[in-house]
């Protein structure tokens, strides 16, 4: 038996117990725990497309069971973050009524995560860079904003307008045409790649100040911020 064509499907289902335990956490009302396994899965989510193509074993099934683990570590885990908030952050007088429902607008995040991953795995313009918010950063970013500001989020009452107005801004970001840059590098010269080596010193620091859990809201905001600029510079040109 070839169990070398079996690693890569291994480490993606790695991928998606970590985003189980991780939708776990988040039921829990354990945002952080939430978080960290996400991290965990986004490691194994870098490494089993690293695997495939160093033993040159990439496959069909592969590329669908990725899509599927990716779905539950950076879509439904995250949204369960979000739903989990919505259900213990102060309502202003006019909603309070909507209370039980209101929550789960969070999971429409996981269904637009899913349909940015089908885009993905039909759009062969996004080899070397992206189009649309990757579901990782958009993964990354909701749990390091409920980790980091617990005190704002759950001490204003309408927090929760900002939070469902950031899930409707983060499904758009999602499925956009909006071109963002990636880091993936073909060659390491600094000519072609000091956007690349600039974002990542640049997130070096916030992880230093602001800590490895709490800083990737930051990050990931700057990384749309960059791309956006970047893509209208180019349109200038």
């Amino acid at each position: 038996m070839n169990f070398k064509k079996h690693i890569p499907n291994s480490i993606t289902c790695c991928n998606l117990i970590s985003g189980c335990i991780a939708t776990t956490y988040a039921f829990s009302g354990n945002p952080k725990m939430a978080l960290i396994w996400i991290i965990i899965g986004a490691v194994f989510d870098f490494f089993d497309g690293m695997s495939a193509r160093l033993l040159h074993v990439s496959s069909p099934i592969g590329k669908e069971l990725d899509s599927l683990a990716d779905d539950v570590t950076f879509g439904v885990a995250p949204a369960t973050i979000v739903f989990a908030e919505l259900g213990v952050l102060e309502y202003p007088s006019f909603m309070e009524p909507m209370r039980q429902f209101i929550p789960y607008i969070a999971f429409v995040m996981a269904a637009f995560s899913a349909l940015r991953l089908a885009k993905f795995n039909l759009d062969e313009r996004q080899t070397t860079s992206f189009i649309g918010l990757p579901t990782p950063a958009n993964a990354l970013f909701w749990g390091s904003l409920v980790v980091a500001n617990p005190t704002w989020l759950e001490g204003n009452n309408w927090s929760v307008l900002v939070v469902i107005v950031l899930v409707l801004i983060s499904c758009y970001l999602l499925i956009s045409e909006i071109p963002m840059f990636a880091l993936k590098f073909k060659q390491w010269g600094w000519k072609d790649n000091k956007v690349k080596y600039c974002f990542m010193a640049l997130s070096v620091f916030c992880v230093a100040v602001f800590g490895i859990l709490e800083a990737w809201w930051i990050v990931i905001s700057l990384y749309f911020i960059i791309s956006v600029i970047l893509n209208l510079n180019n349109k200038e040109k």
